[in-house]
């Protein structure tokens, strides 16, 4: 039973490499994936035949012959299935349905008025349905559904707190899959967002690099090596928490001088409704006033660039990351900040750390945690030898 077991598993993990080969370097040979992997030519026809029996491989003609027959290309179906992510925020959810590449074929914005957990799961839930009325045709529908969400969450996907939802101990992981099948994910919106950013963003090309999420407040997902690190409770990145000013601003959390009360998009929204008693500025209109050459707005965010600099440069004496990638909500003023940012970085960060360190605005915009939180569904999903297998209880299935 062991040999057997061994086995199977084998054959698991060498399809897996050939069906990520394919994605990687698509379109390709039996014979270059072979070469590539060093399997012999009889097992990878045999398992390209398997993934193409699943449907999430396609052959799409003759290539180029180097001398004999002309060899058939393989290319990886996107199209198979598709995911759903959903970046829960403080006035609203986004949420997103991708293939299985990352492409967004849907989107939609629901504003939150109520963040009470019953309400965010029903307006979850909606959201779900209304994707799957409008699904293209696919042999596996929506394969599972990724969700990001700004506060703390275990590993058991439950969301410990999530303070400025007003949540504790909330568990959405249960109350979801007995609707839409066990391949949901739950994790905290940066972790996602630094996700997205490295497999579709900024950060593809980097091992090493900390993700920023700046809205109401400030979090951070940190990948090492190329992974993910979540610290002993899962818990890491609360960056937004280190103390920048000892007698700073009272936090939310309780400690004063917090980075988030001098840099977040809170922040200068707080200072803003100093500024401009008579109105209630939000971040849009604060952009437009500063392109404008409006002065006090100018003002504002150069100063909440340099606050924004202090944290960044205790990040790269700290961490000496590859690459910071700023998201959220507040890059969206990323031009007007960036100035006064790395002049910030330059001053107060040790040369030789930041050497090799650059930053950076997040190419997916605000679609960073939305994106991140859908791939973690579609790798479980592409990880499962049988496809068929791993779509028992699906999404698809409850709707």
């Amino acid at each position: 039973m062991k040999i057997t077991g061994d086995q199977q598993l084998i054959k698991k993990m060498n399809k897996t490499i050939v069906l990520d080969t394919i994605r990687q370097r698509q379109p390709l040979s039996r014979a270059d994936i072979s070469a590539a992997i060093g399997l012999n030519k009889a097992t990878v026809s045999s398992l390209v035949s398997e993934l193409i029996d699943s449907h999430l491989v396609t052959e799409m003609g003759p290539g180029e012959s180097s001398g004999g027959r002309k060899p058939t290309l393989l290319h990886f179906n996107r199209s198979a299935g598709y995911a759903v992510g959903i970046d829960i925020r403080v006035n609203d959810l986004l949420a997103v349905l991708v293939d299985l590449e990352g492409h967004v074929l849907q989107e939609k914005t629901v504003p939150l008025a109520d963040f009470t957990p019953e309400h965010v799961l029903e307006q979850i839930r909606k959201t779900i349905r209304q994707f799957s009325k409008k699904l293209p045709e696919s042999p596996y529908g929506i394969v599972g559904i990724g969700i990001g969400v700004p506060g703390l969450v275990d590993d058991k996907s439950r969301v410990v707190s999530a303070p400025n939802l007003d949540w504790n101990q909330v568990d959405l992981y249960e109350s979801l899959a007995s609707e839409f099948g066990p391949n949901l994910h739950i994790d905290n919106e940066a972790n996602a967002g630094a996700i997205g950013e490295k497999l579709y963003g900024a950060g593809r090309e980097a091992q090493n690099l900390i993700y920023l999420s700046i809205g109401i407040g400030i979090g951070s997902g940190i990948i090492v090596g190329g992974e993910l690190y979540r610290g002993t409770s899962n818990f890491s990145g609360e960056v937004g928490h280190m103390t920048v000013a000892e007698n700073g601003p009272l936090c939310r959390c309780g400690n004063r001088g917090c980075w988030e009360t001098l840099a977040s998009e809170k922040a200068l929204l707080d200072r803003a409704a100093k500024l401009w008693s008579d109105s209630h500025l939000d971040l849009e209109e604060i952009i437009q006033l500063a392109r404008g050459g409006e002065p006090r707005a100018v003002q504002l965010l150069d100063e909440i660039g340099a606050r924004l600099g202090v944290g960044l440069a205790n990040l790269v004496n700290i961490l000496n990351p590859e690459l910071i990638v700023i998201g959220n909500r507040l890059s969206l003023a990323g031009d007007l900040l960036q100035d006064a940012m790395l002049r910030t970085i330059e001053n107060r960060s040790l040369s030789y750390h930041r050497k090799k360190s650059g930053v950076a605005f997040a190419n997916l915009g605000i679609r960073s945690t939305a994106l991140g939180a859908a791939s973690m569904p579609i790798t479980m999903f592409l990880s499962e030898p049988d496809p068929a297998l791993a779509q028992e209880g699906s999404p698809s299935a409850g709707l």
